[in-house]
C-alpha cells in the first residue's frame, strides 16, 4: 500500500484532493489529509471574522467524503524528510508517506518588532481570527483599535471593523506613501477616499519600533491601543522553513517546474510554501493544486507527466464593508460595488466546491 499525505486543506490542498477523487486511482493508494480544523476554513474571510460582521460558521466547509481519504487532524510537530514521515504533536505513532504534498499556508512575519508577536492579533489562522474578533466585539464605545499593515488584508480588516463597530476610533498604519501599492493608482485613491469619508485614520509613512499590551510606538510617538491587529507581512509555516530544502529570499521552497523538490522528487510544494513569481493568493494556490493533481495521477500510473502551462491569474478582489470594493480583474482596475458583488460570487463558489 502506498500513502500519499497531503499537508494542510486550505485551498491548494483541497484542489490536489479534489482533482485525484475525480479519477480512477490505483487500487494500492491511500490518501491521507492532515489538517489542524475538522473542517476546511475559508481564509480569505477571516477578515469578517476579526471584525465581527460574519460567524465562524460562515467560513467552514466540511472535506469531501470520500473511502480513500483518511483525514487526521492533529497538530504537526515535524516533517521528518529523511524518515520520509510526519510526526505529530500529541500522537505516538507516525505517518509514513511514499507522496507528500505540503501546503501549510504562512503565518505572519513581524520582522524582528519587539512585542509584536506577544501584543497584537492575527488574521492567519481560524483559531486567532476567532479571537481577534472576541477582543474587537468585546470593546467598550469607543475604544482604539490599530489595524499595522495597508495591504489586502489590513485594509480589508479596518474596513470591516469600520462598519461593524461605528463607534470605535480605528487607525490604519501604513509604512508607504499610499495603501496597497501593489494595486492601480486609481484604487489607491478610492480606498484612501473611503477611509476618510468612514473615520478611519490612516497613518502614512509608519515605522512601528514596538508593541505593548496597551500600546503602539511609532515613530517615536506611542499611543494607548485596545486591540492591535497585525497584517504587515507573512512567511511560510515553521515547519516549511525547517525543511533541508533550497529556499528563495522569502523562505519559500524551490522547485522543478513540476512543484518537485529537486532533491526529493516525491515531495511537492504550493501556495505560500513554494517560490513563485506571483504573490501568494488563494487564486495561486489553486490553480498549483489543479496541475499538482495532473502531474500526480501522471506519476501514480506511471506516465510521464506534461509539462503543467504558464499559470494566469483572472486578478485580485477586495471589499470595503459588505457593498463597497476594489479589484484588478484582468488587469483592468475596478471600484465599487460590483467588484464586491464579485468577491461574494467567488465565496459562494468556494462554499459550494
Amino acid at each position: 500500500m502506498k500513502r500519499l499525505v497531503i499537508l494542510g486543506g486550505g485551498y491548494g490542498g483541497i484542489k490536489v484532493l479534489n482533482g485525484l477523487l475525480d479519477h480512477q486511482l490505483p487500487i494500492d493508494l491511500q490518501i491521507y489529509v492532515v489538517d489542524r480544523n475538522p473542517f476546511r476554513s475559508l481564509k480569505t474571510e477571516f477578515y469578517a471574522i476579526a471584525a465581527g460582521t460574519s460567524a465562524e460558521t460562515d467560513v467552514r466547509v466540511s472535506f469531501p467524503e470520500d473511502d480513500r481519504v483518511t483525514y487526521l487532524f492533529r497538530e504537526v510537530s515535524k516533517i521528518d524528510i529523511e524518515n520520509q514521515q510526519i510526526i505529530f504533536d500529541d500522537e505516538d505513532e507516525n505517518l509514513p508517506f511514499d507522496y507528500l504534498v505540503i501546503g501549510l499556508g504562512c503565518e505572519d512575519n513581524y520582522h524582528g518588532v519587539p512585542g509584536a508577536e506577544e501584543f497584537t492579533k492575527s488574521v492567519q489562522t481560524f483559531a486567532k481570527a476567532c479571537d481577534a474578533g472576541l477582543q474587537v466585539a468585546n470593546l467598550k464605545p469607543y475604544g482604539k483599535v490599530s489595524v499595522i499593515g495597508a495591504g489586502l488584508s489590513g485594509i480589508e480588516v479596518a474596513s470591516e471593523i469600520r462598519e461593524s463597530r461605528p463607534d470605535l476610533n480605528i487607525k490604519l498604519l501604513d509604512r508607504g506613501p499610499t495603501v496597497l501599492k501593489a494595486f492601480d493608482s486609481k484604487i489607491q485613491e478610492y480606498v484612501e477616499k473611503w477611509f476618510i469619508e468612514n473615520n478611519v485614520d490612516v497613518v502614512h509613512h509608519s515605522n512601528v519600533e514596538y508593541v505593548e499590551k496597551d500600546g503602539v510606538c511609532n515613530n517615536g510617538v506611542c499611543y494607548l491601543n485596545d486591540v492591535t491587529i497585525w497584517t504587515a507581512g507573512v512567511r511560510p509555516n515553521y515547519l516549511v522553513r525547517e525543511l533541508p530544502f533550497e529556499k528563495d529570499k522569502h523562505e519559500k521552497i524551490k522547485t522543478n517546474e513540476f512543484y518537485q523538490v529537486p532533491t526529493q522528487p516525491n515531495v511537492y510544494v504550493l501556495g505560500d510554501c513554494v517560490a513563485s513569481e506571483h504573490s501568494p493568493s488563494a487564486q495561486l494556490a489553486m490553480q498549483q493544486g489543479e496541475q499538482i493533481a495532473e502531474i500526480l495521477l501522471a506519476v501514480l500510473h506511471d506516465k510521464e507527466p506534461k509539462k503543467p502551462k504558464q499559470i494566469k491569474l483572472k486578478g485580485t478582489l477586495g471589499s470595503l464593508g459588505k457593498s463597497d470594493g476594489f479589484g484588478n480583474m484582468m488587469t483592468y482596475p475596478m471600484i465599487g460595488f460590483l467588484p464586491r458583488l464579485a468577491k461574494s460570487g467567488v465565496l459562494w463558489l468556494s462554499k459550494r466546491h
